[in-house]
């Protein structure tokens, strides 16, 4: 089969709860439908992670694109992901270029040179699991481990929406009503209504948020003044890296942390669909890589396969890489559109809020279904020690410097994980 030759599945199979692998799709209009879900489920992150560094989100958005079809074309369309902005850099690009949090960023080009680096060797850790396969990986990283591995990359951004993302009683308010909109549409809807849960809750909640604020006066009211003035179409400002040793040293060893992020992505679709990916390891470290390299020779974040779009395809159990196609594609129109840019910025932040405690939690559910599946005993102390030690260093975000370094929770559980594993399994 050839990368574009999807086998096209009609809409009778997700009637039926039946599950749309990655050699298929659905008729082009629902594929469609479900790219746009796509889009929206990394957009809050994706913009998120440039706006906490000083980068520009259109760049970031125009990148994520390009850096899935990078993903799709090395991958030969055999794995289902997106890339989108990862949160592993903004500690060292921050460190980096002593950013101040407000505004662009001023020594921009320094970061980019790093993130550059991290590419690089990301890129080259790909060719060795090529070369060499994934067995040593996969000694180092039993169900177990990576089982631990996907949820903390849920709970360790648990506390993002919960404590930054609702500013007051009412907006913790408004992520309720939010969380609950999605599991009610999960629930009680069929269908293709079913499978757009993530959108269509968040557009019942924003209708709410604003018929409580714009109408009754209750909280801060939508502002649309943003998205009127924005232009359509519009150049993106490019930037080129600038490369220093120092920076360099300091941000690609976040290499490691994507590899772990992307390993987990991978076993965790392989849990869902049932096709084993592991053969694809070594080209998708190359993609992400090959990716990252080239958004941060342009101005964008370094990016990573996207937890959030496991949790739609949790969700929805549409597996099929044409949807991502078509996602990349929307992202790089939108890259060039001010306009859309505004229209996700006036997106109220509790709505993206309780959106973000849905998606996160389902990350972290996929860690505990990759243990069922593969029947991990707890009744074994190696077991058991590994996934409790790991669980509370990502969630607590457990942090350890090694001079500049900052290894942080997701970083810290992932290698505690294959450490402790490696420790505890000698005595067999």
């Amino acid at each position: 089969m050839g990368m574009f030759d999807w086998t096209e599945k009609s809409s009778a199979v997700l009637s039926q709860g039946g599950v749309i692998g990655p050699d298929e799709r659905l008729p082009w209009p629902q594929t469609a439908v479900m790219g746009v879900q796509h889009v929206i489920a990394m957009f809050g992150a994706t913009v998120l992670a440039p706006i906490l560094m000083g980068f520009d989100p259109n760049i970031a958005i125009l990148m994520s694109g390009i850096g899935t079809l990078i993903f799709f074309v090395i991958t030969g369309g055999k794995v289902p992901s997106y890339l989108g902005s990862s949160f592993a850099f903004i500690g060292v690009v921050i460190a980096a270029t002593a950013y101040a949090g407000k505004g662009p960023n001023a020594n921009l080009g320094v970061a980019l040179g790093g993130i550059v680096a991290c590419g690089v060797l990301y890129t080259l850790i790909g060719f060795i699991v090529q070369a060499v396969g994934t067995g040593w990986i996969e000694r180092f990283m039993p169900p177990v481990v990576t089982g631990s591995v996907v949820a903390v990359i849920g709970l360790n951004l648990a506390g993002i929406p919960i404590k930054n993302m609702a500013a007051s009683n009412f907006d913790s308010w408004m992520q309720v009503v939010t969380f609950v909109s999605v599991a009610l549409v999960a629930v009680m809807t069929r269908g293709m209504l079913q499978r757009l849960l993530i959108l269509v809750g968040l557009v019942v909640a924003s209708v709410i948020y604003a018929v409580l604020t714009n109408g009754l006066g209750l909280d801060k009211p939508i502002d649309l003044s943003g998205i009127i003035s924005a232009a359509w179409v519009g150049l993106p400002a490019f930037t080129a890296p600038v490369f220093s040793v120092n920076a360099m040293l300091l941000i690609a060893p976040v290499a490691i942390i994507l590899v772990a992020e992307n390993l987990g992505h991978i076993k965790a679709v392989t849990a869902m669909t049932g096709k084993n990916l592991d053969q694809y390891m070594g080209r998708a470290f190359i993609g992400d890589g090959i990716a990252t390299m080239v958004s941060g020779s342009a101005g964008g974040t370094g990016v990573t396969t996207y937890a959030e779009n496991i949790g739609v395809m949790a969700a929805t159990k549409i597996y099929s890489t044409a949807v991502f196609v078509v996602a990349a594609l929307l992202a790089v129109l939108l890259g060039f559109s001010p306009k859309f840019g505004a229209l996700i910025q006036a997106i109220p932040l509790p709505v993206m809020g309780g959106v973000s405690i849905v998606v996160f939690g389902l990350i972290a559910v996929a860690g505990a279904k990759i243990w069922v599946d593969n029947k991990v005993d707890f009744s074994d102390n190696k077991n058991l020690l590994v996934a409790a030690i790991t669980l509370v260093l990502g969630t607590g975000d457990f942090t350890l410097k090694f001079g500049q370094f900052a290894l942080g929770g997701i970083g810290t559980a992932t290698f505690g994980a294959i450490l402790l594993y490696a420790l505890l399994n000698r005595k067999n």
